[in-house]
């Protein structure tokens, strides 16, 4: 009779009490910003109502970004060449060497898309593309300056960590000189491509052909000594474990503990989710992105709370759509991202959703925040009293 009543009522109300008293413990570290571990974080994302995630997350980011605007971006995403010899299993936009849709972009559409972006108000292209067998660092360097030179005020948020593991190793150069020579070049800011998740169990099943997890930070750190500024990505919902997300996120935290004190580091964090539609991943393996907005939206509150070094995070409206990135807003994050006048890597494996500068600027009035158009670095611009609105085919 003994044993029945602490089984079904003493016992109960222990552990509940417990795990009360655990989470007390955690919501409280993560308010003081301290380094929360990886067991510590996947006991916040398992057992803490998703309230309070939320609630704790709000409160960070209101003292790491207190103006309280959601800041956005106008750019441009150009693929320098869809060549590509990675072969990453969740890639429906690269085309293998010899192949009839290969190409490489040349100067003549470089400044047709170039005038576009400054007529839609744009001041920056984000330039990314595949791993070429043949494009070595001159290719870029000679493309950068010539950007540069002909369009000046046009920011280059350019290549990753993997395209700067490619060169470095085409060229038999080290990362800090490919990354010096780009930079001396025209390269402004570098963004966090090609992270997925940083563990290599994860990477030699989905992208075998890119740099392993710890080339990756590697270069990171190498651009921060640099004095690059760089952004941080994850890709999730895929064939990683809960504990390999939170892997990733500490060693995004520990290379930013690492930084120069004048240097931004990793400016933002964009947590983003796997896209299936017709990739290999999903075909050959029967992996589907499974994730829902509870889940996305406790992903953008662990975020902010499992990285208290990393200022601004970024709600991924491109691959969850309007109103869970609006809800997010209320989770974390500070950030929309850009309307992205082109993108034609994520679009590619399914991601459907689209906004102008006008339809950006009312999700999120929508959302109860106001808007800041802002640059790479995050300093605020004001909207061009020329700007023209984007034609979007829904």
């Amino acid at each position: 009779m003994l044993i029945s009543f602490w089984v079904n009522h003493i016992y109960p109300n222990f552990v509940a009490y417990t795990i009360m008293m655990e989470l007390a413990n955690l919501y409280q570290r993560a308010l003081d910003f301290d380094f929360l571990s990886v067991e510590e974080g996947m006991y916040l994302f398992e057992q803490a109502p998703l309230a309070d995630l939320m609630h704790i997350a709000d409160e960070l980011r209101k003292k790491q970004v207190p103006h309280g605007k959601v800041t956005w971006q106008i750019d441009r995403n150009v693929n320098t060449t869809n060549v590509c010899i990675a072969n990453c299993k969740f890639c429906n936009f690269y085309r293998i060497p010899g192949h009839a849709e290969a190409y490489i972009t040349e100067m003549p559409v470089y400044r047709k898309k170039i005038e576009e972006t400054l007529k839609y108000g744009g001041d920056q292209l984000l330039l990314q593309g595949g791993h070429h067998p043949n494009l070595g660092l001159d290719f870029y360097t000679t493309t950068f300056r010539q950007l540069k030179q002909e369009y000046p005020t046009i920011k280059l948020h350019a290549l990753g960590p993997p395209e700067v593991a490619h060169i470095a190793k085409l060229e038999k150069m080290s990362h800090h000189d490919v990354l010096k020579a780009l930079k001396e070049s025209g390269l402004d800011s570098l963004p966090g491509a090609g992270a997925e998740i940083l563990v290599d169990r994860v990477r030699r099943l989905i992208s075998k052909g890119k740099c392993g997890a710890d080339e990756w930070l590697a270069i990171m750190h190498e651009a921060h000594k640099l004095n690059i500024t760089t952004s941080a990505t994850m890709m999730f919902g895929h064939v990683e474990t809960l504990e390999e997300r939170f892997i990733h996120l500490v060693r995004i935290r520990e290379v930013q503990a690492m930084k120069p004190t004048d240097a931004n580091g990793f400016l933002a964090f964009i947590p983003w989710t796997f896209q299936d539609v017709d990739t290999l991943l999903t075909k050959i393996r029967g992996v589907h992105n499974l994730t829902t907005p509870d889940e996305y939206l406790r992903m953008i509150a662990i975020s902010r709370i499992m990285l208290p070094n990393v200022k601004n995070i970024q709600a991924s409206w491109l691959t969850v759509g309007k109103e869970t990135a609006q809800l997010c807003l209320h989770g974390g994050a500070n950030d929309f991202g850009s309307i992205m006048i082109e993108e034609n890597v994520v679009s590619a494996a399914g991601a459907p959703h689209r906004f102008t500068y006008k339809t950006i600027q009312e999700a999120i009035k929508e959302a109860g925040f106001e808007p800041q158009l802002r640059n790479q670095q995050y300093g605020w611009r004001e909207i061009p009293d020329t700007i023209v609105e984007q034609t979007i085919d829904y």
